[in-house]
């Protein structure tokens, strides 16, 4: 028995599977577009019912802004790349955690003086009484 045998015999998830060309990762952008279609007060209600409606056959639609879904970036600065949200997304959070700096807490006026507030009931009946726990009218 060979050296490469062994290794491959004893390797528990068994060998690598060789990526061609054709199944390596797609980094291509998925391109959407902003559009402004004109519709009657009827498609509108169902529209803002529904967040969705049909526009009719023949119907031209102005594109305001044309962006990739993923990188969320204009069309005419990333033709041509890979989208940046497939590589690495960090960019969408606004880069590596790591290293951004912390928020700053404001440091309150010279003159000013914190007064503690009154201890707010969130549970059981209290909660209820006072307005907590259900919607404002």
């Amino acid at each position: 028995m060979t050296e490469t045998n062994a290794l491959e015999e004893s390797d528990p998830a068994g060998p690598l599977p060789d990526r061609s060309p054709a199944e390596a990762a797609d980094l291509s952008h998925v391109w959407v577009v902003a559009a402004e279609v004109e519709v009657t007060p009827k498609i509108a209600k169902t529209a803002d019912y529904r967040g969705s409606f049909k526009a009719s056959e023949g119907q031209r639609i102005d594109a305001l802004e044309v962006y990739c879904k993923g990188c969320r970036r204009p069309y005419d600065e990333v033709t041509g790349q890979d989208c940046s949200a497939k590589v690495d997304n960090r960019h969408l959070i606004g880069g590596d955690q790591s290293t951004r700096a912390k928020r700053k807490i404001p440091v309150p006026p010279r003159n000013a003086r914190v007064v503690p507030g009154g201890r707010i009931q969130r549970r059981g009946i209290e909660a209820y009484v006072g307005g907590v726990s259900r919607p404002a009218r």
